[in-house]
């Protein structure tokens, strides 16, 4: 043990040594929890339609959005009728809502906002992911699938298939919080119950499906207004983001041939207000489409030419290939539930 905690205060850092006890603490915590739902315990509820769990073992945004996007709409291109729920982290209601294009986004979350703009699937948010679910299968009871856009331990909501998502951090210095960035020891979790691995980065740190990303040729403005983006290539730009990696979205605009005069880097979910644009009338500002679902609607940001950059995201065709068999073995057998949409 002297000589595993020796090497690791070399390898890791000193920080993450001394929270070393608390990792080992949570770690005990996150298993008994598993254990009590799978025993029966704690109460998991099941639904009468396939569900399907995007999140991540490692704490912060490593792309769960843009993938449940690029599953619903896969989903929506085989002519099945899909909904997504979410918890809608950083909302200030704690109300279950169905997520509208005039829903204020302090009320359904900046990312469930941009999955509805994005798919126009049926969205519900909810504290309780299973209250969301039996709102939506209420509202739109001919829902074939749901699409849980995070979730991998909310195990109070049982799951068909479970997808983990991890960019370019991989699992870091693979040490459970508050010693290192993962929630659930991997690569334990993988194998209690993981049925896809998805990587978002450039540089997968280990097995699993691939992924590409890159920015879409055109920016638009709030009133639908669409410009090439090479056409703002030699202007002087601002750039503005607040999500995990706002570095990552400046690179991208700098390798698109951009000049970007300034940059503003915000945390992720940021509540942008008024005051986080000024000094910036007149200025060309680009921003990422989650960024726009909360800047379109400030009053200040009429006096910016302001611009959302979309990120095109793709998994590789063999991930829905592998995807389409698990779900396709789910929607042909019999539902869990005899009582249609009923959570039992």
């Amino acid at each position: 043990m002297k000589q595993t905690l020796q090497k690791a205060w070399l390898n890791r850092g000193w920080l993450a040594c001394l929270l070393w006890p608390l990792a080992q603490v949570y770690g005990l915590l996150v298993h008994l929890r598993r254990i009590l739902y799978r025993h029966g315990f704690l109460r998991s509820e099941r639904s009468g339609v396939p569900v399907i769990v995007v999140g991540n073992v490692i704490a912060g945004g490593a792309g769960k959005t843009p993938l449940v996007i690029a599953l619903v709409k896969h989903l929506q291109a085989q002519q099945l009728a899909v909904g997504v729920i979410s918890r809608g982290y950083g909302r200030s209601s704690p109300d279950c809502v169905e997520v509208t294009s005039s829903s204020r986004v302090e009320e359904a979350g900046d990312e469930p906002a941009l999955i509805q703009r994005a798919t126009a699937a049926p969205v519900f948010v909810a504290n309780k992911r299973t209250e969301a679910l039996c709102a939506l299968l209420a509202a739109h009871p001919s829902t074939a699938v749901v699409v849980c856009d995070d979730g991998l331990q909310h195990y109070a909501l049982q799951r068909d298939i479970e997808i983990a998502v991890f960019d370019d951090r991989g699992i870091g210095n693979g040490w459970l919080l508050p010693a290192g960035p993962l929630r659930e020891a991997w690569p334990a979790r993988k194998h209690q119950g993981i049925d896809l691995v998805l990587h978002t980065g450039r540089q997968p740190a280990f097995e699993g499906f691939t992924s590409s990303r890159h920015l879409s040729n055109e920016a638009y403005a709030v009133d639908g207004k669409r410009v090439a983006l090479a056409s703002l290539r030699g202007r002087p730009l601002t750039a503005m983001a607040g999500i995990a990696n706002p570095q990552a979205f400046f690179d991208m605009l700098k390798n698109s041939g951009l000049t970007l005069e300034a940059t503003l880097a915000l945390p992720d979910h940021h509540a942008f207000k008024g005051s986080d644009l000024a000094g910036l009338d007149g200025r060309t500002v680009l921003c990422t489409e989650k960024d726009a679902v909360k800047l379109f609607r400030l009053p200040e940001a009429a006096r910016l030419d302001l611009w959302a950059v979309p990120l095109e995201f793709s998994p590789e065709p063999a991930f829905f290939a592998g995807f389409d068999a698990l779900l396709a073995s789910r929607l042909s057998s019999p539902l869990p539930s005899k009582h249609g949409h009923q959570i039992a």
